[in-house]
């Protein structure tokens, strides 16, 4: 009885919720048709009293008849008919029910030329009467099913349990006996209980499922979505089991290699095209290793890649350094790469910590930098993590930097912005290169970033500026626009914001042709400055754009009060925009937005047909991608 009654309850439980359905729905209907009623007789009113109009006699009698006949359309809780004076007719039903006087709302309507006003109250008892029989008939037969199902339920489960103690009790007989059951009569037995069969077939398909949603997770964890090769999570783990604990690795080399022109690809050719670059990066480091099988592989983050040589001397790992050397080179060559990677080594046993080891290929990888293109450096020096050399990476660096700004190798390129409309002023967007003491390119976004870190980005940005105003009046180009980039570190600079006015006001040719293309983060940082930097720009003749827009979260009202020239949507938001519905909508609403403020809207990284037809349709007044135009040397 017990389990009955548990089953029993459960039943009852669901009947409820189907009867507070239920419920809910009777409600929902009777107050519809009570509102459907209420305005439809209010329409009869009206029409009923436009029949009235050519008697002549008195109020009084107007009054009963028109009662007469809406008494008898119609069942009321009340019914009122008076003029301006006084009551002519009353009427008040004795037996009304508590929801029939909830439902209905009284009602006044105006007879007009009768001069009349009737107040009356619907009353709707027999709907209510008939719904209250209709509920109480199907709470009953629920009810009953509840019970009938319970009861069914148990007596299923009853003889299942039967069949199961008895198949058991079998079977131990037939052990006791040393009579073990076959796999096919195991199999012939599954016939005989087919419902339990179901359910242990459900049971091995949701932990199948289970499994496969378990392997799954393992590989999104510990596996690179976009190369497939392990990453930084499996990197680690392989180092300890493999390298720190007992193991057949005794010691071996770390190879860090860094894809030096993914951001400066992202931005000026669009994402696929890094991603078929860091591809092509893990395809060649592959190709190279086939004859190392016991070397592993790993992407740490969206740059680099770590490769491990186990027992390896350092001798053998330079290489297969100079092997991988000389496959970037001929990648560059066919696609025009100012780089393609940087490799650094360092040798390890079991005492080298993996931070430490990190460290040291890192500082290998900035020294590689500074020289040859996709050159490697081997940093032998153990000590440099802790001794006065602990900056050797940077030292180069800024040695590289100051030669650099000490002989201006700097190369300029162009990428042209594409108008939407013949009324749409754009311009060039100008990109620097930096040079070796060799001619040879630099990576373009390690060398902005040490700058940045080493304090000498304002200096940087002041060479960009004049060699680009040097190049436009010696090649006399003052008939087209040029957008130069600038810091925000330089724009926050005193020394740097009255260097630049002075230079502009100097130069009034080349002045109205500049537009200082400037993050918007960047602006964030200090909007007092940031409104100086504009009024002086736009004193001088200069133009304003703010780059990377819709990063921060800066608000119209700032845009109203700095009033730059431009915006140039950030790429995240142009990206694949012919198949996203939500970018499309914001990016429509941010162009009309800035159109009211007289602000013309850039869109960057474009990449297809598809991308700019897409913009031009949402009225972006410019486009600059690599399907627009590639960039050239100024």
């Amino acid at each position: 009885m017990y389990k009955f009654s548990k089953l029993f309850i459960k039943n009852i439980s669901y009947s409820l919720i189907f009867i507070l359905v239920f419920t809910a729905i009777l409600f929902s209907l009777l107050s519809s048709y009570v509102d459907n009623k209420t305005q439809t007789h209010q329409k009869s009113i009206q029409a009923i009293s436009k029949t009235f109009t050519h008697l002549e006699s008195s109020p009084e009698e107007i009054a009963s008849q028109l009662a007469d006949v809406l008494t008898a359309s119609a069942s009321y809780q009340s019914l009122t008919i008076k003029n301006k004076t006084q009551v002519l007719f009353n009427f008040q039903s004795k037996d009304i029910q508590p929801i029939d006087s909830a439902l209905a709302i009284r009602k006044t309507v105006s007879t007009g030329s009768l001069g009349l006003q009737i107040q009356y109250q619907l009353s709707f008892s027999e709907v209510i009467n008939f719904l209250t029989q209709l509920f109480v008939g199907v709470l009953i037969l629920t009810l009953v099913f509840a019970f009938i199902s319970a009861k069914l339920n148990y007596k299923l489960q009853s003889v299942i349990f039967r069949i199961i103690g008895k198949e058991i009790s079998e079977e131990l007989a037939q052990i006791n006996n040393g009579d073990f059951i076959t796999k096919e009569r195991a199999n012939n037995r599954k016939i005989e209980i087919p419902a339990l069969q179901e359910g242990i077939d459900e049971i091995r398909a949701l932990m199948t499922e289970q499994f496969k949603n378990t392997s799954s997770l393992e590989v999104e964890a510990h596996v690179d979505a976009l190369t497939g090769i392990e990453n930084r999570n499996r990197f680690v783990q392989f180092y300890e089991n493999e390298i720190v604990r007992e193991s057949p690795v005794k010691f071996g080399v770390l190879i860090i290699t860094r894809c030096s022109e993914l951001q400066t690809i992202n931005q000026v050719q669009g994402y696929n095209s890094g991603d078929n670059y860091i591809l092509k990066v893990a395809e060649i480091i592959k190709k190279v290793l086939l004859s190392k099988p016991s070397a592993k592989i790993f992407r740490l983050n969206s740059s680099d890649f770590a490769t491990i040589l186990p027992n390896e001397q350092l001798k053998i790992a330079e290489d297969f350094a100079s092997e991988l050397k000389m496959k970037f080179d001929e990648y560059q060559t066919i696609n025009e790469f100012d780089s393609v990677a940087f490799s650094g080594l360092v040798y390890f046993d079991k005492s080298k910590p993996l931070g430490e080891l990190l460290a040291l290929a890192d500082t290998g990888v900035s020294v590689a930098q500074t020289q040859k293109t996709n050159s490697w450096y081997s940093q032998t020096d153990v000590n440099i993590l802790t001794d006065h050399s602990a900056n050797f990476g940077s030292q180069n660096w800024r040695q590289e930097i100051e030669s650099v700004l000490k002989d201006d190798r700097v190369k300029l390129l162009l990428q042209p912005i594409q108008p939407s409309g013949r009324n749409s002023r754009v311009y060039s967007e100008v990109l620097a290169r930096f040079l070796n003491a060799n001619e040879e390119m630099l990576p373009t976004a390690t060398f902005i970033a040490m700058a940045e870190k080493l304090d000498k980005i304002v200096e940087v940005d002041r060479l960009i500026i004049d060699t680009t105003i040097k190049e436009i009046t010696s090649k006399n180009m003052l008939s087209s626009s040029f957008g130069i980039n600038i810091s925000s570190r330089s724009i926050n600079d005193e020394h740097f914001m009255i260097w630049l006015e002075r230079k502009l006001l100097r130069e009034p040719a080349a002045a109205p042709r500049l537009v200082f293309e400037i993050s918007e983060l960047g602006l964030q940082q200090n909007i007092k400055t940031a409104k100086r930097l504009v009024e002086v720009l736009h004193r001088v003749g200069s133009r304003v754009t703010v780059e990377r827009f819709g990063v921060g979260l800066t608000s119209f009202k700032f845009f109203r009060d700095l009033t730059p020239d431009y915006i140039k949507m950030d790429s995240s938001y142009t990206r694949d925009i012919d198949d996203d519905k939500n970018n499309q909508y914001f990016l429509r609403l941010m162009v009309d937005l800035a159109h009211r403020l007289g602000i013309s809207v850039l869109a960057e990284s474009v990449e297809s047909q598809e991308e700019k037809h897409t913009l031009e349709k949402l009225f972006i007044d410019g486009c600059q991608g690599y399907y627009v135009g590639k960039p050239s040397e100024l």
